[in-house]
């Protein structure tokens, strides 16, 4: 498979579509595509029956395609997108209604904007979930073009690289998994004319908790031939849901 120029994707319009057009004569479907000692790639596409302009407005509007199961809040209504550089694709945190609490509002930065190219590629950097409390970043590139039987293709590609405290080939299905998800989640609201790829709903929760509480990703462990109990069920779990 020819490897995708994102880069040409912001070069304009018709360069954009030849890059595409490139990457995607060769089949495509979701998966881990590169991994090595600190990081790793996801790719994904899909086809829709909008057209570019439909799949951008959809796109920048992240509270109406978002599985809530990954969002803080428990509720991708709390999602917003601002589609400028520098722009914010974060999350509300509402305030607890219990009478009993003084809380405040709070909020979460899913990624930053770093190029919006308007029904041809959105481009933001960030470290989503679990990826949130380690030193690894990712960048994730959304390519739209039009499909050659009309509608639009969209491809989706994220990069992530950096110190993190997971096993890379475990983290990189689990993450892959979950843009699938939400790839899966857009592509059916504007009308999915290719196969779906089936969900990869993987758990993973760190398992050790900070002193106040909240999960925090687990600390470094010593080498040893066997492999850790997390490390094994979220194996299962990748391959139970692949054979599902």
């Amino acid at each position: 498979m020819p490897k995708f120029a994102t880069t040409c994707v912001f070069k304009g319009a018709s360069a954009a579509c030849a890059a595409i057009g490139l990457a995607l004569s060769q089949p495509v479907s979701a998966e881990v595509i590169k991994t090595d000692s600190d990081g790793f790639v996801t790719r994904d596409m899909a086809v829709v029956e909008a057209s570019p302009k439909e799949t951008w407005l959809a796109l920048i509007s992240p509270a109406r395609w978002w599985n809530s199961a990954h969002t803080w809040s428990g509720d991708a209504d709390n999602l917003r997108l601002t589609p400028q550089a520098g722009g914010c694709f974060c999350e509300k945190i509402p305030e607890d209604p219990d009478p009993d609490k003084i809380t405040l509002e709070g909020s979460v930065e899913h990624m930053r904007v770093i190029h919006a190219f308007p029904e041809n590629a959105l481009r933001m950097r960030g470290s989503l979930g679990p990826l949130q409390s380690e030193a690894a970043t990712g960048v994730l590139t959304v390519a739209l073009s039009e499909s050659p039987d009309g509608g639009t293709r969209i491809v989706w590609e994220y990069v992530v690289g950096g110190y993190m405290r997971y096993e890379v080939g475990i983290i990189s299905k689990a993450v892959d998994g979950v843009m699938t998800q939400q790839l899966n989640g857009l592509a059916a609201m504007l009308g999915r004319v290719d196969s779906p790829v089936p969900d990869e709903v993987v758990d993973v929760t760190p398992d050790v908790e900070s002193e106040d509480g909240a999960a925090a990703a687990p600390a470094d462990e010593p080498l040893t031939d066997e492999k850790s109990d997390r490390e094994k069920s979220l194996e299962e779990a990748v391959e139970a849901l692949k054979e599902g």
